[in-house]
């Protein structure tokens, strides 16, 4: 089992930057990818990053070159910072974390609003 909690979402104007938070309940060694999703209304929810417990980073390519996922293991955290926000961000974004065993199990956040007005 894994709580998530995210925290850092809000408001800002395109061309702004945000840095989301997901604080985990567990050592984040211990999970073998964590994500980040978002899903905007009406849309289905999407993959935006990840990163895998020895540091393999990847992105949806809407988003490469503008948002980075990163670690501190000693807080048990991932962040993910995001610049150059564009209108089209707009989306509740959710923290996963998922845990390979014999299936994969996945965990979820409450989520975070981020807000991009143009």
């Amino acid at each position: 089992q894994v709580q998530l909690v995210e925290s850092g979402g809000g408001s800002v104007q395109a061309g702004g930057s945000l840095r989301l938070s997901c604080a985990a309940s567990r050592s984040i060694f211990s999970i073998n990818v964590m994500c980040w999703y978002r899903q905007a209304p009406g849309n289905q929810r999407e993959l935006v990053a990840s990163i895998t417990h020895d540091g393999i980073a990847g992105y949806h390519d809407s988003v490469k070159g503008r948002f980075t996922i990163s670690r501190d293991s000693a807080k048990n955290t991932v962040y993910l910072q995001m610049n150059s926000l564009k209108p089209e961000d707009t989306a509740d974004y959710y923290c996963n974390a998922k845990i390979l065993s014999r299936s994969t199990f996945d965990y979820w956040g409450q989520g975070t609003q981020v807000t991009v007005s143009s």
